[in-house]
Formats: structure tokens, C-alpha cells, sequence
């Protein structure tokens, strides 16, 4: 049997301050599977993506991602995990605004000293940003570019590193109409080139029909 690439049983998790608890029994992943996560707004789907990728820690229950159990990593262990074998995009892009488009691409060569930042990894994000169309604006400022472009920097970014997993979180929910179908193209191709696994948070039911699966956020929860 294939291991999955997300591997979560028995989560429980609940913020410090208020009602909120987010319990999952049991939640697989397959390898180069695309998941959208749909559900109302407020029941955790958020929380979900921050627990697979490291950010946040249950408070029970196991996390495994790329064969690594999350809450059994130190810190420097768990982030260094989350840099190189996750890969993040945000709903606010969380793009660096004094940097262009290629040092945004290659910030988790930044971040990470373990990651070595060499004309192969420059290679890499050059092409990156030919094929999400951003060739032409490789020393360009963030803050001068579209809705849509900073979104194609954000998916760059969060491939650079060669991620096995792609976390999306509301990957369209900041454009146009045009811009969102360019946008899931460009995602769907890149991750399928690559042969990684993708979860994406949406509320744009429109779009599930391009995804492998659909998982109902609430019918996984024990209670939230």
C-alpha cells in the first residue's frame, strides 16, 4: 500500500483563548492527489492548513506529511521540514514588498541555510517565472504588479524548493474572473509537472469539478 502524502488520525486542536476546537479522526492524502477543503467560514479549514504545514502544533493526534510526524519535530527540524517539503500559498500572497519577483521566488533559499542558493537555484526560479508568464518582470518590484502576478509569484515561491505538498489557501479568492481560471490552470500544471499533492481551501464552488477530490470540511470534524 502507497503511504500517503498527508497521513492526519486522532486531531484535536484549540486555540488558547476562546470556544474554538477543530477534531479530525482520520484524514489521507494520496500522492499527487489535488483536494479542495470547502466548508463554512469559521470551522477551521484554515487552522488545517497551518497544522499540516507546522505552524500551529495539535494539541493531540498525529500529522504526517512527507513521512515526517509533525509534533514529534523540534522547531528548527519543523521549519526547516515546512521550507523545503511544503509549499505555502497563501490567501494575502505574504509576498515581501521591498523585494522584485525573483528574490520573492527564491525567499526559502533565504530563510533556510540548509537550502544552497547557486546558479542552480536561480536556474530554476528563472524558469519558474517563464512558465507562470512573469519572465519579463524578474526585477520588478511586488508592489508593481497585478493582483493576478503577485499571485503567479506566490505560486512560484511555493515551488521552488520542489515541494511534495502545496498548500493553497483561497488560491483565487482575491481575483477576477480571468485571472482566477489562469491562475488554476497555471497551479494544476505546475503541481501535476511535478508530481506533487495539493490541498486548497476555496469557497468558489465553481471550481471543485477541477479537483481530484472534495472534502467536506464539516463532515470530517468530531466538533468545532
Amino acid at each position: 500500500m502507497t503511504t500517503p502524502a498527508i497521513d492526519i488520525h486522532d486531531l484535536d486542536f484549540r486555540y488558547r483563548e476562546g470556544e474554538f476546537r477543530l477534531q479530525i479522526p482520520s484524514l489521507q492524502v494520496a500522492r499527487n492527489e489535488t483536494v479542495a477543503v470547502i466548508g463554512p467560514s469559521g470551522t477551521g479549514k484554515t487552522t488545517l492548513l497551518n497544522l499540516i504545514a507546522g505552524i500551529a502544533l495539535p494539541d493531540a493526534g498525529r500529522i504526517v506529511v512527507g513521512g515526517a510526524d509533525i509534533a514529534a519535530l523540534g522547531d528548527a527540524a519543523r521549519r526547516a521540514h515546512r521550507i523545503r517539503k511544503v509549499g505555502l500559498v497563501f490567501q494575502e500572497f505574504e509576498l515581501i514588498s521591498y523585494l522584485d519577483v525573483i528574490d520573492n521566488i527564491l525567499l526559502p533559499y533565504r530563510l533556510d541555510p540548509g537550502l544552497k542558493l547557486d546558479k542552480a537555484a536561480r536556474d530554476r526560479a528563472r524558469s519558474l517565472a517563464e512558465e507562470v508568464g512573469l519572465a519579463d518582470k524578474l526585477r520588478r518590484r511586488v508592489t508593481r504588479l497585478s493582483q493576478g502576478e503577485r499571485q503567479r509569484v506566490a505560486m512560484a515561491r511555493a515551488l521552488i524548493t520542489g515541494a511534495g505538498v502545496v498548500l493553497a489557501d483561497e488560491p483565487t479568492g482575491n481575483l477576477d474572473p480571468r485571472n482566477k481560471d489562469r491562475i488554476l490552470d497555471l497551479l494544476f500544471q505546475q503541481v501535476d509537472a511535478r508530481g506533487a499533492t495539493l490541498v486548497a481551501v476555496t469557497h468558489d464552488h465553481a471550481l471543485l469539478d477541477r479537483f481530484d477530490r472534495v472534502v467536506e470540511f464539516e463532515s470530517l470534524q468530531v466538533s468545532a
